[in-house]
């Protein structure tokens, strides 16, 4: 199965047409959302063309498209507009006998591990950063953010098929890569 992978969305129209466009190019059967989906939160600046309400009509339309985590600035009035689960704090996908575990980053991440097994990937956003580190147990994966990157990163998503994680700038164009 093709998966987009996309977190950190904060409310920006202008970005969630961008990463639908790409939704669209890439040919992906799901989208999985790792949360904050509408709010820009306390500690960020507005995005580009903020319209939450612009991001509800764009996404619900794909609702039976779209798995999606709780991040940490979205709450049960987002759920309210949202006709897709969101306050779910983390689900999983099992591939080549190894879970993948999706969160949004805020209450599991690194310093805070979920019950992972030896070759298990914890998949979160949050951070705003793309990243792909191995550590001796697991494998911890950050597609970055879609509207607001941090520490110079690309307005980016990820696809994941078989076995292989690809970072993408919004324009398509792989950054980085990471093969189970």
């Amino acid at each position: 199965m093709k998966l987009m992978i996309a977190s950190d969305i904060h409310g920006s129209a202008y970005y969630c047409r961008q990463l639908l466009e790409a939704y669209e190019k890439e040919g992906a059967e799901k989208l999985i959302l790792l949360g904050d989906v509408l709010y820009h939160g306390p500690r960020n600046d507005l995005p580009k063309e903020y319209a939450p309400k612009e991001v509800i009509a764009m996404l619900n339309p794909l609702k039976q498209d779209i798995l999606c985590v709780r991040g940490n600035c979205d709450t049960e009035v987002d759920q309210m507009v949202l006709e897709f689960p969101i306050l779910a704090d983390y689900g999983f996908l099992y591939e080549k006998e190894h879970m993948i575990f999706l969160t949004h980053g805020h209450v599991f991440n690194e310093s805070h591990l979920p019950m992972l097994k030896k070759g298990d990937i914890l998949l979160h956003g949050h951070t705003h950063v793309p990243v792909c580190r191995e550590h001796e147990d697991y494998v911890y994966l950050n597609p970055g953010s879609v509207s607001i990157p941090k520490e110079n990163s690309a307005h980016s998503y990820m696809m994941y098929e078989d076995g292989v994680f690809l970072w993408k700038n919004l324009d398509g164009e792989v950054y980085m890569e990471y093969q189970m």
